[in-house]
């Protein structure tokens, strides 16, 4: 098990020539592939650089590059114009969609035993490792996982062997691993590396992947308070060190630490990335561990249109709402429907504000009866852009119209926001 390649630190700014240069020196040390997969995150992801790691991919590889999967995981599968805009110059008919609930093969079963030691004895089932049937049968000399490392809900710190578990998955290991760490609690997870989902992916990887030609490359990416991206670290490797370096950079440049709660968070939701509440709840996820107790979110999201991006899901995400953990646990038990979408049970676990603050949402696309049926109090998104000019702003303090203080941040994709809430105010 090896690292190919590593850089990175908190002041690094990596070039699109450092990319490549990176690239060139780890094909030297693996060999050029005959027949490569690329497995790259899908336009959610469209600043993590992964984009333009594969189009040098391409560049470099050429035709002995077969196949590129998008880790679409639950996601709709990109369309024409985005797989374009994030992916220039690779031609439209190497992509190939991720079905998640029909091609997907299982490698192996994370024993409950395992799976219980892990999550504390919270979650007592086996985990089914499942994969796009294209990664075990492909016949590929490469399969080259991209993606960045990031503070997330679901694992604590995105990417790695999430992006091939979770990404290229099927149903059964999508929505467990989703509602186990639901239980095991998000802010338990949130940021973290060792979490008990990564253990359990970790298991996976060593256990069910050992014929399985995988190697990850992982990059850190930083924005800062003006709104410019930096690429921090860059790291390829086929073992767990890649991601644990990685995370940790991460970790440094990824995480901002709040001198106090705000009573007050703005944060806008680019339309280029976040058309429904399942992707753009990030907003809740990200901030949930700065807001003061009783304060506010406020989501600004002109492009939002629909909560579920998976049609069933967005049935159960209107039917139910965003309740507490202990509601939707409830509801688990009592409605087969839930019982069977654990990933759907999981977000509104991860999206709900346990009745600790109040979430002000402005769908540019939904209604305000829609918004107000799932539990958030709707927002008049025009109103709202017109007082909050996201074109001005940077991220970080600012005074309110009404002479009130609130914090605004840019993409909240891109971090995770922390404040001391054991030592409030009053």
């Amino acid at each position: 098990m090896t690292i190919y390649f590593e850089t990175g630190s908190e002041t690094t700014s990596l070039t699109s020539d450092d990319l490549r240069a990176a690239l060139t020196e780890t094909f030297a040390k693996i060999g050029t592939p005959e027949k490569a997969l690329l497995l790259p995150p899908d336009h959610t992801r469209l600043f993590s650089r992964a984009g333009e790691i594969t189009s040098l991919c391409y560049e470099m590889l050429g035709e002995r590059i077969a196949d590129i999967m998008p880790a679409l995981g639950t996601h709709s599968p990109m369309k024409p114009e985005q797989l374009s805009h994030m992916f220039p110059g690779v031609p439209l008919d190497l992509f190939r969609p991720h079905r998640w609930r029909d091609d997907v093969v299982t490698l192996g079963t994370v024993p409950a035993s395992y799976v219980s030691e892990v999550t504390e004895g919270l979650y007592n089932k086996p985990w089914q490792a499942q994969v796009n049937k294209l990664l075990r049968d492909g016949g590929h000399d490469l399969i080259f996982s991209i993606g960045q490392v990031v503070p997330h809900e679901v694992i604590g710190m995105a990417n790695y062997n999430k992006n091939v578990f979770v990404g290229t998955g099927g149903v059964e290991g999508i929505n467990e691993s989703h509602y186990l760490s639901a239980v095991y609690g998000i802010e338990q997870t949130l940021g973290r590396a060792n979490t008990p989902l990564r253990q359990i992916l970790n298991y996976a990887q060593d256990h069910f992947c050992e014929g399985m030609p995988i190697v990850y490359a992982l990059t850190v990416v930083q924005q800062l308070r003006d709104g410019t991206l930096h690429t921090r670290g860059l790291y390829i490797g086929d073992d767990h060190e890649t991601f644990f370096k990685a995370a940790d950079l991460a970790y440094r440049v990824n995480i901002t630490h709040l001198e106090k709660p705000p009573q007050h968070v703005v944060a806008y939701l680019d339309p280029a990335e976040f058309k429904s509440t399942w992707l753009g709840n990030k907003a809740i996820y990200r901030t949930r561990l700065a807001i003061a107790t009783g304060g506010r979110l406020t989501i600004l999201g002109p492009a939002v249109e629909e909560f579920g991006e998976d049609a069933e899901i967005d049935r159960l995400i209107r039917r139910y709402g965003y309740r507490t953990k202990e509601e939707i646990v409830q509801l688990v038990a009592d409605h087969e429907d839930l019982a069977a979408n654990p990933s759907a049970a999981a977000h509104l676990v991860h999206g709900s504000p346990e009745n600790r603050f109040e979430v002000v949402y402005g769908a540019g696309k939904l209604t305000a009866d829609e918004i107000a049926s799932v539990g958030y109090t709707p927002g008049d998104i025009n109103a709202l852009m017109q007082r909050y000019d996201v074109g001005s702003l940077n991220d970080g303090w600012h005074t309110d119209s009404d002479g009130s203080e609130f914090y605004y941040i840019q993409n909240p994709a891109l971090g995770l926001w922390q404040a001391d809430l054991k030592h409030q105010p009053g």
